[in-house]
This record gives structure tokens, sequence and C-alpha cells, in this order.
């Protein structure tokens, strides 16, 4: 089993920065993939980021691209989200995912991913 606990998310203006993290703990796989997947109210859950933890490939979804990077710390198991000129489109409870493979082209289904965190807010005010 993975256990995998986000913080970081909150309130933040239009324009502004966060980051998020994403412990994991447990049987933590070497070849693992870890993600962000973000839903908003009335919306389906959307791929947002991952990483690829044995090569550190990434992969970002068009609408963050170029705004919002995601990084690791072997170290820690930790995985983070860097959200730059965060936009109120941007709001919505942020989800870290863990894989226990190489999912391949599929990174940005959830269905790909066995383990889940419980979620963290992240508000954007205009």
């Amino acid at each position: 089993q993975v256990q995998l606990v986000e913080s970081g998310g909150g309130l933040v203006q239009a324009g502004g920065s966060l980051r998020l993290s994403c412990a994991a703990s447990g049987r933590f796989f070497a070849s693992a993939t870890m993600g962000w997947f973000r839903q908003a109210p009335g919306k389906e859950r959307e791929f947002v980021s991952t990483i690829v933890w044995i090569d550190s490939n990434t992969y970002y979804a068009d609408s963050v691209k170029g705004r919002f990077t995601i990084s690791r710390d072997n170290a820690k198991n930790t995985v983070y989200l860097h959200m730059n000129s965060l936009k109120p489109e941007d709001a919505a409870v942020y989800y870290c995912a863990a894989a226990p493979g190489y999912t391949g082209s599929y990174y940005y289904d959830p269905a790909q991913y066995s383990y889940w965190g419980q979620g963290t807010q992240v508000t954007v005010s205009s």
C-alpha cells in the first residue's frame, strides 16, 4: 500500500503562486509514476501533470503548460506542483495520485493510478 498526503493548497489572488506537496509513504515503487489531477465543482476529474519517477520525464495538460512545474525529491519520496500565474479557472480540489508502474502514453488517464491522496483545495480569487 502507498499512502499519499497532500499539502499546500489555499486561497490566492489571480496571478499569484502556490506550491503543492505530496508525500508518499508505505510501499513505494521506483518505477512509479506520480501525478496531479484536479476536480472543480460539477466537472470531471482532469489531468494536470505527472512525473515518471525513474527517469523524471514530465507531462502537462495544455491548460497549465508554461505556468505549472512538477518536480520531485527522491530522498523524501515527495512530489511538488509549483503553480504560477494562477487563474480563476485553476480553482479546484487538487489530488495527488500514484501509479505503481510506468503508465506509458496513458499518463493522463485517472484509471492508471492506483493510489490517491485526500485532496487539497486551491481557490483563486479574481
